[in-house]
């Protein structure tokens, strides 16, 4: 079993705990927040440090996850990603045991897959992703680098998500569709046409 820092203590941080510990194969080595935060443990597991000792905390673990949220901006969870990558963290892919990801599908580094979570065949997701709770990213659907597929949201065949942008609990992309980087895509909206670039996307 090897060691993970979780970099981020707040609500997310507590659903990839609960995965964790379902998952197996890693340790919790400990939670490292933000400069000033006043959290000293998350679920039991201890902070053990700050944004700030990255360089230290490298030295005593090989192995990082971002666990910071994504609602209205990928900005903190991009840099923080950008922090461990330059500090030589090795960022793996982490599954619940409870989710399914095809054989043939391709999925980045740092990405994290939740409970009952999907995603089909000759599906690619970037790094840095968050594809939660029961959300299905299809067969040949293409999310890109630092985006949250949030709960339940389902991307059906040959969808396509640019860096950066939040699919909403609860939305469905129709076949083929393609949403621009950086977009927020609301909760229960229905997406049946492309999406551009930057765009605050609500439709029932």
């Amino acid at each position: 079993m090897r060691d993970l820092l979780l970099f981020g203590g707040g609500g997310h941080c507590k659903s990839v705990i609960d995965m964790l510990e379902s998952n197996g194969q890693w340790r919790i080595a400990g939670i490292v927040e933000a400069p000033g935060s006043a959290t000293t443990d998350v679920l039991g597991y201890p902070v053990v440090g700050h944004d700030d000792d990255i360089t230290e905390l490298r030295r005593r673990c090989s192995y990082a996850v971002v666990t910071v949220g994504q609602i209205r901006s990928p900005a903190i969870r991009q840099r923080l990603f950008a922090r461990l990558t330059e500090a030589n963290f090795e960022l793996p892919v982490i599954v619940s045991p409870l989710a399914h990801v095809a054989r043939s599908a391709q999925v980045g580094a740092g990405t994290v897959v939740m409970h009952y979570a999907h995603i089909g065949p000759a599906a690619r997701v970037g790094v840095n992703n968050i594809v939660n709770t029961r959300a299905v990213v299809e067969h040949d659907a293409v999310v890109g680098n630092h985006c949250h597929i949030a709960t339940t949201a389902v991307l059906n065949g040959a969808v396509t998500v640019g860096d950066g942008t939040l699919v909403g609990s609860g939305a469905v992309c129709r076949e083929g569709v393609t949403i621009g980087s950086n977009c927020l895509i609301a909760m229960g909206s229905g997406v049946r046409k492309p999406v551009a670039d930057g765009t605050l996307y609500f439709r029932e």
